[in-house]
C-alpha cells in the first residue's frame, strides 16, 4: 500500500506509516512562473519521496577517500577520474581507484554585482576567506564538487588548505566561441542563439577551430582533481533542425549544403521529411560534432573526462542523436528540467541507446520565503525553503535508484542578483541558490541536502538490494 500524506501532516504519520511498512511519499505543492506574462501558474500536487520515506532503509557508515570516493567499493583506475560499470551500476572511479558519485554545486563564484562584491567583503574580509567558508560548507553538507562556471583557482586553493580537494569541472565554448568569431551569436535565456536556430557545425573551418582552441587544455591533463569537460552549453539539437537547415536562403551555406545533400543521398525530398528523419539528421549533426569536438579534447588532454555539450530538450527523447554522442562522449551531460521526478524510461534509454552514464549538470526549484520573485529560470517554484529541500530529496533519490547516473550538480551556489544588469535573462530575480545574493545560507534546504548527500552510498546499496531482491 502506498500512503499519501500532506507537508503538514508528516511528522504525525511518521510512525503509523513505518508500522504499515509501506513506501510512502508526501505531497508538495508547486507551480511555474510564466515570464513573459508575469504571472505564476496554479499550485499543483506532486508525490515527493524523501529519505524518511524509504520503508525498511537504515543508513550505513562508509569510510570515503579525500576526493568523497566510498574506499569499501575498489574499481579499476586511470589515476584520474573515468566512468566504470561494475555489474548493472555505472561509476565513476576516482583518482584512487574508490567508487564515487558526483555530488556538485553550479556557479561557485563570488558574485558580480557591487552589491554582493560589499556583502562578501562584509561578511568574509576578502575572496580568498569567502573561498575557504564556501568550501567548508559545501564539504559540511556531504557536496564533493564544482559544477560549471565556478572560480577554480580559489576552489583549489581552498582545498589545498584542507588536503581534502574539491573535483571541478571546465565549461568551454567550442561551438559558441567559434560563432563569435564568425559571428551572428547571440544571448538567450540560459544559452547562445545561432542564426536561424542552426550552429555552425557543418563549417569546414570549424574543425580547424576547435583542434587550435583546445591546444589550452593541455595545461589541465595532469591534475587529479579536475573532474571532465563541458564542451558547451544547450546547443540547439532540435526536432526542425534540418528544416531549418534547408530553409536557409543563403544557398551556399555550409549547413544548407550539408543537408541537402543529406537528404539527396537518402532520396528524400522536402514534402516527404518526417520526425524518424529529422531523428536520423539530429544523429548525423551530433556525430560531426561529438566526433570534431572529442577528438581535440582528447588530443590535448587524454586524461580526463569528455562531458558533453549539456543537453536540455528535444534531444534527450531521439534515440539516434544518444547513439551518436555515446561513440565519442565518457559521461553524458545533462540539464534536467521540466519533471518533478526523474523519468524511469528517459533513465533507461539514455544509457541503452549510448551505452554511456549521465550526469546531471542542472537542476532546482526556488522558494517563495526567498523574497524574489522567481519569474526567470526553468525551475519549478514552491512555498519553502524546507521543501526545496525536498524536492532535492526526491530527484537525487530517482536519479540514484537509475543505476545510470553518476552525480548531481544542483544550479546554483547563489541567488540571482537583480542588480546584476549583465546576467543573462535566464539569471535575473530567481532564488535558485543555497545561499541569497547576500550570502545568507538557507539552512532548511541545506538540512535535506546533507541528509541526502551524506548517506549517498548507503542509499545505493539500499535501492540494488532491493532491486536483486525483486528480480
Amino acid at each position: 500500500m502506498r500512503t499519501i500524506l500532506s507537508v503538514a501532516f508528516l511528522s504525525c504519520t511518521l510512525q503509523a506509516n513505518a508500522q504499515q511498512g509501506s513506501e510512502y511519499s508526501i505531497m508538495v505543492e508547486s507551480r511555474v512562473a510564466k515570464s513573459k506574462e508575469k504571472q505564476y501558474g496554479e499550485w499543483k500536487a506532486w508525490p515527493t519521496r524523501a529519505v524518511s520515506t524509504l520503508q525498511q532503509y537504515k543508513p550505513a557508515a562508509i569510510a570515503i577517500d579525500k576526493y568523497g570516493g566510498r574506499t569499501d567499493v575498489k574499481l579499476k583506475s586511470t589515476g584520474y577520474f573515468s566512468a566504470v560499470k561494475e555489474k548493472d551500476r555505472w561509476w565513476i572511479a576516482d583518482p584512487d581507484g574508490n567508487a564515487f558519485i558526483n555530488i556538485g554545486v553550479v556557479s561557485v563564484s563570488a558574485g558580480p554585482s557591487d552589491s554582493s562584491k560589499l556583502a562578501l567583503q562584509q561578511q568574509f574580509g576578502d575572496v580568498s576567506k569567502w573561498a575557504t567558508a564556501t568550501y567548508t560548507l559545501l564539504r559540511n553538507n556531504g557536496f564533493n564538487s564544482l559544477g560549471a562556471w565556478s572560480d577554480v583557482e580559489q576552489a583549489k586553493a581552498a582545498a589545498s588548505q584542507n588536503k581534502q580537494p574539491f573535483s571541478y569541472t571546465i565549461i568551454k565554448n567550442f561551438m559558441s566561441d567559434y560563432g563569435k568569431q564568425k559571428g551572428g551569436v547571440y544571448q538567450q535565456a540560459g544559452h547562445m542563439g545561432y542564426p536561424d536556430n542552426t550552429i555552425f557545425v557543418f563549417d569546414p573551418e570549424f574543425e580547424t577551430f576547435c583542434d587550435k582552441y583546445a591546444q589550452q587544455l593541455a595545461a589541465n591533463k595532469n591534475d587529479k582533481n579536475l573532474f571532465g569537460y563541458f564542451s558547451d552549453n544547450e546547443l540547439p539539437f532540435e526536432r526542425l533542425s534540418l528544416d531549418r537547415y534547408l530553409g536557409k536562403k543563403d544557398t551556399t551555406d555550409h549547413g544548407y549544403q550539408a543537408a541537402r545533400r543529406w537528404i539527396e543521398e537518402r532520396g528524400i525530398s522536402k514534402t516527404a521529411i518526417t520526425d524518424s528523419v529529422r531523428h536520423l539528421f539530429l544523429g548525423f549533426m551530433a556525430d560531426r560534432y561529438y566526433s570534431i569536438v572529442a577528438r581535440a579534447i582528447k588530443k590535448y588532454d587524454p586524461n580526463h573526462l569528455y562531458l558533453g555539450s549539456r543537453l536540455h530538450f528535444y534531444e534527450l527523447k531521439v534515440k539516434p542523436f544518444f547513439e551518436a554522442v555515446g561513440r565519442y562522449v565518457d559521461v553524458i551531460a545533462i540539464n534536467y528540467y521540466r519533471f518533478w521526478t526523474p523519468v524511469a524510461e528517459d533513465m533507461k534509454n539514455w544509457e541503452a541507446w549510448s551505452g554511456k552514464p549521465f550526469l546531471v549538470t542542472e537542476w532546482y526549484t526556488k522558494g517563495m520565503d526567498s523574497g524574489m520573485p522567481n519569474y526567470s529560470g526553468a525551475g519549478w517554484i514552491v512555498r519553502t525553503q524546507e521543501e526545496r529541500g525536498l524536492f532535492y530529496q526526491n530527484f537525487a533519490l530517482g536519479l540514484l535508484e537509475s543505476g545510470n547516473c553518476v552525480g548531481f550538480q544542483w544550479f546554483k551556489y547563489q541567488d540571482n542578483d537583480p542588480a546584476n544588469i549583465n546576467a543573462d535573462p535566464s539569471n535575473t530575480d530567481a532564488n535558485k541558490g543555497i545561499v541569497s545574493n547576500r550570502y545568507k545560507v538557507y539552512q532548511p534546504l541545506l538540512d535535506k541536502m546533507k541528509e541526502l548527500n551524506t548517506q549517498v552510498y548507503s542509499l545505493i546499496d539500499f535501492f540494488d538490494a532491493r532491486k536483486r531482491n525483486a528480480q
